[in-house]
Formats: structure tokens, C-alpha cells, sequence
């Protein structure tokens, strides 16, 4: 059989952020830079037509200043300083008309077509002429003698081909410039923005070079703007610290309370192996079973733990009712606990008692504490929901002791002195309740109760109150 070789496909690079910012830049040089050369070419276009409009000008008054009347009749001396005016324009063509009084033509092109309106001494216009577009100029000059008077028009145009070069060559100088100082400054942008990102390639540096078991803060100087992203790391890691911690002491805690009965069950079965009278083998037996029992009892809190641990960060919070919890707690306490006990007994308000939390969390708290108040309490066990100025509560009362209240300050402490569980209590109930209320913002509290009794709850910041 061919062998079959899986090709891992790794995700394409993304650009990175440097360029990513420089591709910003230069887009939006780019639209500055447009905007630049088509204002440069109407500069330059208007500059060059301002050059050789002047020129016409010039010309055109050269002639109307040599139109003379002489025996009744219009006389044109054309001045050779006029077209030499003209020939700056190298390689343009050159036309003129002089147009009389009475609208003859006296001299030039007579199929120069003048302006349609004469409003100015002077006007500049664009025609098409001879198949090319000509600029022109027109200038009139007043005649008034005995026989004769009215206006005399003189017309000067040529074509635009060294006008526009001008206007390119204008315009090419300017986008040279331009383009220039845009590539510049996409360069320096760049350069810039390296110089800018350089503390996050130093904190790139330090996470890669941190020895995985490290999980201490970072010691590195940033700017202000990435400082924030150094205390998120920061923040992230004291978190995945404690919770590490956590979860190595708890195994480490778990593995101790469980060898201890473990062993005991396995060195109660081997007498049981051998023994011969049954009064004894009952007996043994029976310890067994309440081994058995504690085990199985430590089991289900150690689950019950990790999960409400899990879900401490895990699952979103709702509005709850205390009341809801109370009921469901002392139904499923109910339906597993043995014939012998008597159920626990609720005693709650009319008013809802909402707070923010997770259910099946407070639900394990609670139900922790009526199994403690079984092992270690006395009956009636109440259930109890109550509202404060701000806060919340759901406790267990019984008619027990209660804790010492030399104790009750570490009562919430996961296997109080480390002692492995004995008989059938496993250690973890008060635990879990105290996580539980850690985890929603309150706290565990305890009190001694009016009929020589014993209290032990939850107290949670109370939020508004309305139906969940």
C-alpha cells in the first residue's frame, strides 16, 4: 500500500502591522499626491497661458498702435517687433487680421473669426482654426477723424503647442518634486512606525525567551500606549498562576485524601479474604463499606470542586433567584439523601432575592452545606433566604454546635489540616461553598443562632430586585 503523507497547511503570513500602516500612508499620499499634480498641471497650464497671452497682447497693440488714417483710408504698417514678439513661440503658427470700421478686413486672415462679443478693450479666447485650436487675442482701438471714425479691431493668435510643453514641462518638474517628498516621506513613515513598534518586538522577545514554568510578571519598559497590553500579559499570567497553583495543590491535596481510605479499604479486604468466623467478616465488611461510602462521598466533592472551579471563569452569570436555588437544592438533597434523615425544611421570603451569579454554582454550595449540617449538625436542617441592606443570603441552619469559632476563620480552607478524610466526611463542603461565594463577590458567613444553633451561608452583593 502507497504510504499517505498528511501536508499540515500553516496559515498564510498576515502582513504585519509596519506595513500594514505604511500601506495607509502611501494611500493616502497617493490621493495627496494626485490632488498635487492635477493642481500643478492648472498652475502650470495657467502660467504658461499667462506667458504667451501677454505676448498677444503685446503684439496686438504693436499693430493698432501703427493703424493710421491717411487721405480718408485706413492704413496698417505691420511692425516687424510685433511678430518678432510672436516668434518666442518657436513652434507655433502665427495669424492676424486687422479688421477696419466697417467690419473689412484691412490686413491678415480674413477668415479669423474675432470674439462674438467686443465688451473689452482686450480679450482672450480659444477658437478652432486651420483644423488646430488657436489662442487668441483681440484689442480695439477708437479712430476718430473728419471722414472717418468708429473702431479698429486688430486680432493675434497662434497655436498652443509650446503653451501646453510649458505646462508639461511645469507640471513634470512639480510631480518629480512631489514624488520625491511622497517617497520620502512613505520611507521615513516607515521607518517611523519600525522605531514605534520596536517595544512590541521587545515584548515578543521576552514571551519567547520566558521559560514555559515562568508565569512572573514582565519587568520591560514600554511606552504608555503598550503598557496596557504588558499588564493584560501580566494580569493573564497571575491568573493562569493561581489557577496552576491551584490545580497542583488540590491534586496533590486529592491524591492525599484518597490513599489514606483507599488503603485502608484494601487492607480490610485482605482480612476479609482470610477470615473464617462471620461475626468477624460482618463486621469488616461493614467497615468497608463505610470506607467505601467516604471514598465515594470525597469522589463526588472533588468532581463537584473542579467543575465549580471551571466554571468560575467559564460560565456567563444571570440574574438568579435565591429562592429558585433554595427549592432545587432541597429537592435533589432530598431525593438522594438516606430514609433515616428527615428532609431539610425551607424557610424563605415572598419577595424575590435576586443576584447575579451562576445557578448550578450556588445550587453545589448550598447542597455541600445541608450535607454538612447532616454529618456533623443536628436536625431540624433549615434552608434559609434572606435579604440584608446590599447583600444577599442562603444559609443551613441546625441545632448543632456548630464550628469552634476559634476554627471559623479557616473553616473555608480546602482539607483543613491536611488531615486525609476519616469516617464519612471528606473535607471539601465548606471548601466549595467558600469558592462559590469568593467567585460571586461575597463571602462565608457563620453565626451562632437563637436556639443554641448553628448557621453557616453565603452573603452576595444583592442586585436589583425583579423576577430572574
Amino acid at each position: 500500500m502507497a504510504e499517505t503523507v498528511a501536508h499540515v497547511s500553516r496559515p498564510a503570513r498576515r502582513p504585519s502591522l509596519a506595513l500594514r500602516l505604511t500601506i495607509a500612508v502611501s494611500l493616502i499620499l497617493l490621493l495627496a499626491v494626485t490632488a498635487a499634480l492635477y493642481s500643478a498641471w492648472n498652475y502650470g497650464l495657467q502660467a504658461a497661458n499667462e506667458a504667451y497671452d501677454r505676448l498677444l497682447t503685446g503684439a496686438s497693440l504693436q499693430i493698432a498702435e501703427r493703424v493710421a488714417v491717411i487721405d480718408g483710408e485706413l492704413v496698417v504698417d505691420l511692425p516687424s517687433s510685433a511678430f518678432e514678439l510672436l516668434s518666442l513661440a518657436r513652434n507655433d503658427r502665427i495669424f492676424y487680421r486687422v479688421i477696419g470700421t466697417d467690419g473689412e478686413t484691412l490686413t491678415g486672415y480674413p477668415d479669423l473669426p474675432p470674439p462674438s462679443g467686443r465688451e473689452a478693450d482686450a480679450m482672450v479666447y480659444e477658437i478652432e482654426y486651420s483644423g488646430e485650436t488657436v489662442r487668441a487675442v483681440m484689442t480695439t482701438r477708437p479712430v476718430a477723424e473728419r471722414t472717418l471714425s468708429g473702431q479698429v479691431s486688430v486680432v493675434v493668435a497662434h497655436t498652443i503647442h509650446e503653451r501646453m510643453a510649458l505646462a508639461r514641462d511645469i507640471a513634470t518638474k512639480a510631480a518629480i518634486l512631489v514624488g520625491a517628498a511622497a517617497l520620502a516621506i512613505v520611507l521615513l513613515a516607515y521607518v517611523a512606525v519600525r522605531y514605534a513598534l520596536a517595544p512590541l518586538t521587545r515584548v515578543e522577545r521576552a514571551l519567547l525567551s520566558r521559560d514555559p514554568n515562568d508565569l512572573s510578571p514582565f519587568d520591560i519598559e514600554t511606552p504608555r500606549e503598550i503598557e496596557t497590553v504588558v499588564d493584560a500579559i501580566n494580569r493573564f499570567t497571575r491568573r493562569l498562576d493561581r489557577r496552576i497553583g491551584s490545580v497542583q495543590s488540590f491534586v496533590a491535596d486529592a491524591a492525599h485524601q484518597l490513599r489514606t481510605p483507599i488503603t485502608a479499604i484494601r487492607a480490610q479486604a485482605q482480612l476479609a479474604a482470610g477470615e473464617t468466623s462471620p461475626d468477624r467478616l460482618r463486621r469488616i465488611n461493614r467497615r468497608i463499606l463505610d470506607r467505601s461510602v467516604a471514598v465515594s462521598r470525597l469522589a463526588d466533592q472533588l468532581l463537584s470542586h473542579a467543575m465549580i472551579t471551571h466554571r468560575t471563569d467559564a460560565e456567563p452569570r444571570e440574574s438568579v433567584d435565591l429562592r429558585r436555588v433554595a427549592m432545587e437544592a432541597e429537592q435533589e438533597t432530598r431525593s438522594l439523601a438516606e430514609e433515616s434523615r428527615a428532609a431539610p425544611v425551607l424557610d424563605l421570603p415572598e419577595e424575590p432575592v435576586i443576584v447575579t451569579g451562576d445557578r448550578f454554582s450556588l445550587r453545589e454550595a448550598v447542597k455541600n452545606l445541608v450535607n454538612n449540617a447532616y454529618e456533623h449538625g443536628s436536625p431540624p436542617i433549615v434552608i434559609r433566604v434572606g435579604a440584608h441592606p446590599g447583600e444577599a443570603s442562603i444559609a443551613v441552619a441546625d441545632r448543632g454546635k456548630g464550628i469552634p469559632p476559634a476554627e471559623r476563620g479557616s473553616a473555608g480552607t480546602r482539607f483543613r489540616g491536611k488531615r486525609p478524610a476519616r469516617g464519612k466526611g471528606a473535607g471539601l463542603g465548606l471548601a466549595i461553598a467558600h469558592e462559590v461565594a469568593v467567585s460571586h463577590g461575597g463571602r462565608l458567613h457563620m453565626r451562632d443562632t437563637e436556639d443554641d444553633g448553628f448557621e453557616i451561608g453565603l452573603r452576595l452583593p444583592q442586585t436589583e430586585e425583579g423576577t430572574p
